[in-house]
């Protein structure tokens, strides 16, 4: 039973952050030095400076916009992939080794490859960062799949459910923890990937203007733009994927009790 005392997790997060930014001002005060480390309140002011312009808005959005469609496609093909390797031996004994490989080709070539091969556009962009991404969920919910409860199968079967009506209410439910830990990873990977994908060969986004600064020497708007766009993952962590999350999980909290 949960300790009414205790402080809830949005305390606890808020209170953690709160401690890290204390930290970095105390950092940037010591250092003294601006052009290395600018304090929290200088790089503050770039950001609403950025946001009232317009540029930090413009370039949030292409990069949401790559990171949507690449994790879409990527979490797509790895749940389909996943589940059908963890299902059939036969295909898992026989691709298995096809997933090794991608995981083990560096994020950088793939990028690269994609751009020599498709050209320097948005469908070698986000092609190159959902092949990244693919094989990392697809191995993923595949261990997902051997972990599930055989018991639980045996009766879809005695019960002579359908493939569908077994996916819905027996796998998928239980896939969930793997699922969300797919969907962590993948946000926190994918953003990081297209990025780079951003700083090689795009002309918008939070990678471009991480770039250009980076070639300007402008420490305050490089953290400007790249803790502008760790906001928005914290809130789709916290506010979004937290809340799928305790929802989907809630059949095992209501099983325990009853």
């Amino acid at each position: 039973m949960a300790n009414p005392s205790a402080p809830n997790q949005a305390s606890v997060v808020a209170i953690s952050l709160c401690a890290l930014i204390i930290a970095w001002a105390v950092a940037a005060w010591v250092g003294a030095d601006p052009t290395i480390l600018p304090s929290p309140s200088a790089v503050w002011s770039l950001v609403i400076s950025e946001s009232q312009s317009g540029e930090l808005p413009k370039h949030l959005f292409a990069t949401l916009r790559r990171v949507f469609f690449a994790f879409t496609l990527a979490m797509g093909f790895g749940l389909i992939i996943g589940i059908a390797m963890g299902l059939n031996a036969t295909l898992n004994r026989w691709f298995g080794a096809w997933l090794v490989v991608l995981l083990n080709i560096p994020a950088l070539v793939v990028i690269v490859l994609c751009y020599l091969w498709i050209g320097l556009n948005e469908v070698a962009a986000i092609t190159a960062v959902a092949l990244n991404k693919t094989a990392m969920v697809a191995v993923t919910i595949r261990e997902g799949v051997h972990s599930l409860d055989p018991k639980l199968s045996e009766m879809a079967r005695s019960y002579q459910l359908r493939p569908a009506s077994r996916l819905r209410h027996v796998i998928l439910p239980q896939l969930w923890p793997f699922i969300a830990s797919s969907t962590r990873n993948g946000l926190a990977i994918i953003w990081k990937i297209v990025l780079v994908v951003e700083f090689l060969g795009r002309s918008d986004g939070v990678g471009f203007q991480i770039h250009l600064y980076f070639q300007l020497f402008e420490t305050a708007y490089v953290l400007a733009y790249a803790l502008s766009f760790v906001a928005i993952m914290l809130v789709l962590e916290y506010a979004v994927i937290g809340v799928v999350e305790r929802r989907a999980l809630r059949w095992r909290s209501d099983a325990k009790r009853g």
